[in-house]
């Protein structure tokens, strides 16, 4: 699976970056090893993200924007409903999906499996 930095814009990721600027600034630590640190953090919160999360989500909506381009897809859907649920809930009945709705929604996403970004 290819590491990729798309995590690096989440409130973890901004938070271990302005850390490691930090750390830098006071000589504390080299560019080159804050490098190595944020590329362990890539291939770290891919590697959990594809292993230990394990829900389905379906939605719908009205598809106002696609693109394709190097292998991602971005969607925007307007008026959107998703709806998530837990393996083995299925024909269950034990347990209620849970159920978001909004105006507008962008979905980022690419094959894992053809090593793309997930």
């Amino acid at each position: 699976m290819a590491n990729y930095q798309f995590y690096r814009g989440t409130t973890l990721g901004t938070t271990l970056q302005e850390t490691l600027d930090e750390m830098i600034s006071r000589n504390q630590l080299t560019e080159q090893a804050a490098s190595k640190v944020l590329s362990e953090f890539d291939r770290s919160i891919n590697e959990a993200l594809d292993k230990r999360i394990h829900k389905k989500v379906h939605f719908s909506g009205k598809l106002n924007t696609y693109r394709f381009c190097d292998n991602v897809w971005t969607l925007i859907l307007q008026d959107y409903s998703i709806k998530e649920s837990t393996p083995g809930q299925h024909n269950t009945g034990t347990a209620t999906p849970q159920t978001s709705t909004g105006a507008k929604i962008k979905i980022v996403a690419c094959d894992a499996k053809s090593g793309q970004q997930s």
